[in-house]
């Protein structure tokens, strides 16, 4: 079988919690949270899925969360949910109409398994380059669990025709709701009669692509995990449930991608007044009475020396290329490399970048503090920019976007027997 011709998307018998067990499974994403918060979040919970996505914290401190013990306790924490019942495996291949809301923002996507042809092929796009460290991990929790089980947050430019078979599934009972991390209620509805799941089959086949939104060590790791099973399974077929990788797919226009900060720790050896001459050089630059968020693309705003203000570009000097003329690479190569001389934001250790989630206060908190020397709020990445970078084949800044809510772990499980 041609590589193009396999199916963009698949049904799949998920790993779930029942609705009697999915708030004591529920955990946020394990690369969000670091080890104290994970050892905190679990204290009390011992059906947590954090035991499985970070079951270093089942160690005592300093143990190596890279260990053969430490994936090894993994597995044995995800047969034990197994055999006790708390995670049951739906008969029948399925997809999940998935529903986040936080406050008053809501979003629904398709539980999927995407293919991972179609991924080396770039019909799932990605925008983001991965740190080495991260795949590997993610390729031994994969190896050892024998499963994905932390879903990847995909987007599709927004199609009717979708919309309306998931609002028609979406009529019935959910298998379960229940709140998760940062007070996000999150509800799953199956999907496995047979004309409905042909259906959004035949509805995503016909879209152009689907777009990584968070989640490209997962992606990565799991196309790396096929490709070595792929060499060992001489007979293999092309269609083994490794082939498909743990996704969840949602409207491009229902994806919230929140501000992503930058703070600095010093001023490059410039006074604040020598740095705001330079600044008003290359920005319009207006002292603001308060904090305020930037209110559109080309605007930021500034914390230095003890007061806000307010930084725009003048739009004939945006770079036209789909990289350049991101707001996040704009600050970076109009102010941040020349003037505070960070030239790679990856590796300088004088640059930190603060989720938008966290709010105006957290810059300034951090300059008030002597943390930092000065930090920058930006307008967000639009999901329109981030598709068009990644139909370009070219690659996001690092840290350009921030999605809110984000999916759960422990809801549903891509087994790979």
């Amino acid at each position: 079988m041609a590589a193009d011709t396999y199916p963009l998307i698949k049904a799949f018998r998920a790993l779930r919690p029942h609705a009697g067990s999915a708030a004591g499974v529920i955990a946020p994403p394990y690369d969000v949270i670091d080890t104290a918060e994970a050892r905190a979040l679990a204290a009390g919970r011992p059906d947590s899925f954090l035991r499985i996505s970070r079951p270093e914290i089942e160690f005592p401190d300093g143990t190596d969360a890279h260990s053969d013990a430490v994936y090894a306790r993994g597995r044995s924490n995800l047969e034990r949910l197994r055999r006790q019942g708390t995670l049951i495996r739906d008969a029948d291949p399925s997809f999940y109409v998935y529903q986040m809301t936080m406050g008053t923002h809501v979003q629904t996507g398709l539980a999927l398994t995407a293919s991972v042809r179609a991924y080396e092929l770039n019909r799932v796009r990605k925008h983001e380059l991965t740190k080495p460290i991260k795949e590997n991990d993610r390729v031994r929790n994969i190896e050892t669990l024998d499963a994905q089980t932390g879903p990847v947050l995909s987007a599709y430019r927004a199609d009717a025709r979708i919309a309306a078979l998931l609002e028609d599934a979406a009529r019935e009972a959910p298998l379960f709701t229940v709140q998760g991390h940062h007070e996000v209620t999150h509800r799953l509805w199956q999907v496995a009669e047979g004309e409905r799941v042909q259906a959004l089959v035949a509805a995503f086949e016909d879209l152009d692509a689907l777009y990584i939104a968070d989640g490209h060590h997962r992606s990565a790791a799991a196309a790396r995990v096929a490709a070595a099973r792929r060499v060992a399974q001489s007979d293999a077929k092309g269609d083994e449930p490794h082939e498909y990788f743990l996704s969840v797919a949602f409207p491009h226009d229902e994806l919230e991608i929140l501000d992503y900060n930058r703070a600095v720790s010093d001023l490059n050896g410039l006074s604040a007044a020598a740095l705001r001459a330079a600044i008003a050089e290359r920005f319009t630059v207006d002292a603001l009475p308060h904090a305020r968020k930037p209110a559109k693309r080309g605007d930021f705003s500034m914390y230095l020396d003890g007061r806000w203000y307010g930084l725009s570009l003048d739009p004939a000097a945006r770079p036209k290329d789909p990289v350049a003329g991101l707001d996040v690479s704009v600050l970076q190569q109009r102010l941040i490399e020349p003037l505070l001389g960070v030239a790679d934001p990856r590796t300088d250790a004088r640059i930190d970048f603060v989720g938008g989630v966290r709010g105006l206060g957290e810059l300034q908190d951090r300059v008030e503090s002597g943390r930092d020397a000065v930090a920058f709020a930006l307008y967000p990445t639009s999901m329109i920019e981030l598709m068009a970078v990644a139909d370009a084949q070219l690659l996001m800044p690092p840290k350009s976007t921030w999605f809110e809510p984000k999916l759960a772990d422990g809801l549903l499980s891509h087994l790979l027997k």
